[in-house]
């Protein structure tokens, strides 16, 4: 069977039920999650970052604190006007409403993020996602992976799905794989990109 992603409809449709669909704001479980996902960054702080699916931005502005710039997107214009008016004070922050893979943001980044985004794609549009993450982040920056496991009908992908999916591609380039969570109901992976080689110096 040829699994579909979830078309953007779907986003909008959960938005206009319930403001705050996954309780972000006053989940224990989010916030521990949370707080697992910004221990798990590998640096103290990011010149350029990317999240993909900030939803009402609880994250987002957390991980604000974090990055120099901070360009975070999603699918549902109720959830980036919410992202919006929760960040206003955070001239660090941009957000837009963007179609990732179909829409990407020009440069490049110290730092991607995609949390609980990648189990509503199809696995051809997680690849493409991912051949454009790994081309885009600069040398020895950093891809982070956080997704609910368990597995939700509605969802072309499981959870695990997408971070075994990840880890192959990353393997199959020479990423290095610095940190691997596996907690109880979801997982956490960081993959770095290599660094850059320098030529030696003439004598």
């Amino acid at each position: 069977m040829n699994k579909k992603s979830l078309p953007p409809t779907y986003f909008d449709e959960v938005y206009a039920a319930n403001a705050d669909p996954w309780s972000f704001e006053s989940s224990d479980y989010e916030r521990a999650k949370y707080a697992a996902t910004l221990d798990a960054l590998p640096r103290p702080h990011y010149d350029k970052v990317f999240e993909i699916g900030c939803s009402i931005g609880v994250l987002t502005a957390q991980l604000a604190a974090r990055c120099e710039h901070l360009l975070a997107v999603d699918v549902a214009q109720a959830a980036v006007s919410r992202t919006k008016a929760r960040c206003a004070d955070l001239p660090q922050v941009d957000v837009q409403c963007m179609q990732v893979p179909g829409e990407l943001p020009a440069g490049d980044f110290d730092l991607i993020l995609l949390s609980e985004v990648g189990y509503y794609w199809s696995p051809d549009d997680l690849r493409r996602a991912l051949d454009w993450m790994f081309s885009a982040l600069r040398s020895g920056g950093h891809l982070v992976l956080v997704h609910w496991t368990p597995v939700v009908a509605d969802y072309p992908l499981t959870g695990d799905e997408v971070h075994d999916i990840a880890s192959r591609q990353a393997g199959g380039q020479g990423w290095r794989h610095p940190l691997g969570l596996h907690d109880e109901h979801y997982r956490i992976d960081v993959f770095e990109a290599p660094s850059a080689v320098q030529a030696p110096s003439a004598a």
